[in-house]
């Protein structure tokens, strides 16, 4: 058997909207966020999902309860889900971040963490939805960090591919877990 993910990215913040990269800051969803996740929860109203996985900061946390405001299907946060860490970048501007995110693959932002990093912890956390969630079809609302992390680990797509030209946003991607996920050397 294997697992089912759907991944979609947390909504719209007022940071994101400000050009500010948040990084490990909670942030907050703006007024076209809070539409966007209702819009998350209209476009997929369960969908056979066994759990929704979310990272622990407050702008996925948010977003995963906008959409699903009565907890069905449960939503579980979850640590290794969270943005790459800038370190002292958080809360600097996208631009600033984005012009150091090939040297930092790595490399970690001062007293921060290194994108490999964000790999290591979202393929532990791929470990453990494997040999918890066989079978299951989850939804995953996380962070950009977390979507290359995933599209790395699963479609074998090269990181420095992946952090040159970020995706453009899309109302979801689909991966296929398979049972039994190997540890990553990665």
């Amino acid at each position: 058997m294997a697992v089912e993910i759907v991944y979609e990215t947390h909504a719209t913040t007022t940071d994101n909207e400000a050009g500010i990269a948040t990084g490990w800051l909670p942030g907050r969803l703006s007024e076209l966020g809070r539409r966007q996740a209702r819009e998350l929860g209209e476009r997929r109203p369960g969908n056979g999902f066994a759990a929704v996985f979310t990272s622990d900061l407050h702008r996925a946390v948010q977003t995963a309860q906008i959409a699903f405001p009565d907890g069905r299907p449960p939503i579980h946060q979850d640590i290794r889900l969270r943005e790459c860490n800038y370190g002292d970048h958080n809360g600097s501007p996208v631009s600033l971040v984005a012009a150091q995110r090939a040297q930092r693959i790595d490399n970690p932002f001062p007293c921060g963490q290194s994108y490999r990093q964000v790999v290591t912890a979202t393929d532990a956390f791929l470990h453990d939805l494997a040999t918890e969630w066989d079978g299951s079809r989850i939804l995953v609302i996380a962070h950009s960090a977390n979507r290359s992390a995933l599209e790395h680990l699963l479609t074998g797509t090269p990181l420095e591919e992946l952090l040159e030209a970020p995706p453009t946003w899309s109302p979801g991607w689909y991966y296929t877990l398979p049972a039994h996920w190997p540890a990553s050397t990665r």
